[in-house]
């Protein structure tokens, strides 16, 4: 569950931004995101070799700004070509290539996974006796597949095979993949069953991984800077940056070796990521887009999972993210040295794409420094209808306040719901992240449902006499009711 608490934790450093860019410039002029950012001073307080960003509004890049160094041994400058191991953002781009194999009439992703693979087969378990996951399970992570992540390798090792680390004869896991529920009942982030992906594909259409993404996403798009080629193969990139510990000291080479391509081995630049964020924006509206179908990407972006999926969740894309009434899909990357994120708006094409080749400690401050100040300053407003909010009767308000496991995102924060100036609001260290603040408030809608301003999903409590006894999240036309767990004693 790392890289899913990762998302929503990047850091508790905050951005303490006073005015929107409207105040500050013409559309035309983001050079106040520089000023605002101050990427140079965050960089050498938390000792961050670099760091690369990118900011898109109206389906246009209208900011992109590098900071840092390739290697502290080197001293070389990023530039906007500079390629970052992006780790977990592979997952979206495999799903993407998955669905536009399925449009071209190649796969099914309805169809049990099983019959592809070659090299080796499913393992047996009663959770699949009678349902086999299909190949849509796998990439909402509804399989029920274990294994979350892996340890990179480097040149020198010996890099294992997909058919090892299925087998579990890699670092981190000693035993094969298994099930740990039937497929379709539940929700588990699993990178092996992108792994499980990564070998049906190639098993299915005799190429790497790395063609395939190649032929069908990166090339048609102009994406020159990013590939799923790994640094001990013919036809890596040349500018990359090297990963980095919490010392600011290059690991080993620099350069991670990761088999697992089809979760965590795309190498890119936020421009390239920016780039695909901006088609598949532009294929949801069905205007300007040249490779993604506009039914490709509403069912890539669409949620499929709810229950215990993190406030929800699509195919590789988080739906979880809310910011000014905006619905968006956004995905994180995070492996030993380096990450970053990409999160885009389902409409008016904004978003923000950024990158660090730092460890955890030195990057994380600076990643949600960035977004916060994104954010802020973008003032990216999308408005709300307010007709359809009622005022709250005192005694529902006296029922919810309390203290709550978190019933948001499942992660278990301790959320609260209390009052202020006779208004009710949610606080929680997750919400906070994303805002800096916590001034959620919780609203009560005619039709009996609530909404927290900013939470994508609505909510319908459940009530006895004295409390809030459950809560039902609902998003589309999936809901997923949960039992609330009263920290508080005054509610015991």
């Amino acid at each position: 569950m790392k890289n899913i608490i990762y998302i929503l934790l990047l850091a508790v450093a905050g951005a303490n931004c006073q005015t929107s860019h409207k105040a500050l410039a013409k559309k035309t002029d983001y050079s106040f995101l520089t000023d605002s950012m101050n990427i140079g001073q965050q960089l050498e307080k938390y000792k961050l070799p670099g760091f690369s960003v990118v900011v898109f509004e109206n389906y246009k890049i209208v900011y992109s700004k590098q900071f840092g160094v390739k290697s502290i041994n080197s001293k070389e400058k990023i530039d906007q070509n500079t390629a970052f191991s992006t780790a977990s953002i592979s997952k979206p781009i495999t799903a993407l290539l998955c669905f536009m194999l399925e449009e071209k009439g190649l796969l099914n992703l309805d169809d049990p996974i099983n019959p592809y693979l070659k090299r080796w087969h499913l393992p047996k378990s009663r959770f699949t006796d009678n349902s086999m996951p299909t190949w849509r399970q796998f990439l909402n992570h509804t399989a029920g597949a274990s294994q979350d992540g892996f340890e990179d390798h480097y040149q020198g090792e010996a890099i294992p095979t997909l058919k090892q680390s299925l087998l579990g004869q890699i670092p981190r896991y000693d035993k094969e993949i298994e099930f740990l529920f039937a497929p379709g009942t539940g929700w588990q982030y699993s990178g092996g069953g992108y792994t499980i992906i990564q070998m049906a594909l190639e098993d299915t259409f005799n190429k790497p991984m790395a063609e395939l993404a190649k032929e069908y996403i990166f090339s048609p798009l102009g994406l020159k800077n990013t590939t799923m080629v790994q640094p001990n193969e013919k036809g890596f990139l040349t500018n990359v940056a090297l990963v980095h510990d919490k010392d600011a000291k290059v690991i080993r080479t620099g350069l991670p070796i990761t088999p697992q391509v089809a979760p965590s081995g795309m190498w890119s630049t936020p421009t390239d990521l920016a780039a695909i964020a901006i088609e598949m924006q532009n294929a949801l509206r069905n205007k300007n887009n040249k490779v993604i179908s506009h039914n490709v990407a509403k069912k890539v972006t669409a949620v499929t999972a709810l229950k215990n999926a993190v406030g929800g969740w699509s195919y590789g894309w988080q739906k979880s993210f809310g910011y000014n009434n905006y619905d968006w899909f956004i995905c994180n990357g995070s492996n030993t040295g380096v990450g970053g994120t990409v999160g885009a708006t389902m409409t008016d094409g904004n978003g923000f794409a950024f990158l660090a080749n730092g460890e955890k400690p030195n990057r994380f401050p600076v990643m949600s420094h960035t977004q916060k100040t994104i954010l802020k300053l973008m003032d990216w407003n999308n408005k709300a209808a307010d007709e359809n909010i009622q005022e709250m009767p005192l005694s529902v308000k006296e029922k919810l306040i309390g203290s709550y496991d978190d019933f948001l995102y499942g992660l278990g924060v301790e959320t609260k719901i209390l009052e202020r100036n006779n208004r009710l609001y949610v606080e929680s260290m997750l919400l906070e992240h994303f805002k800096g603040k916590n001034d959620y408030e919780l609203l009560y809608l005619k039709n009996g449902l609530f909404k927290i301003v900013d939470y994508p999903n609505l909510l319908k409590f459940e009530f006895n006499d004295a409390k809030a006894v459950s809560v039902t999240l609902i998003r589309d036309n999936m809901e997923a009711e949960i039992a609330l767990i009263h920290k508080d004693k005054a509610a015991d």
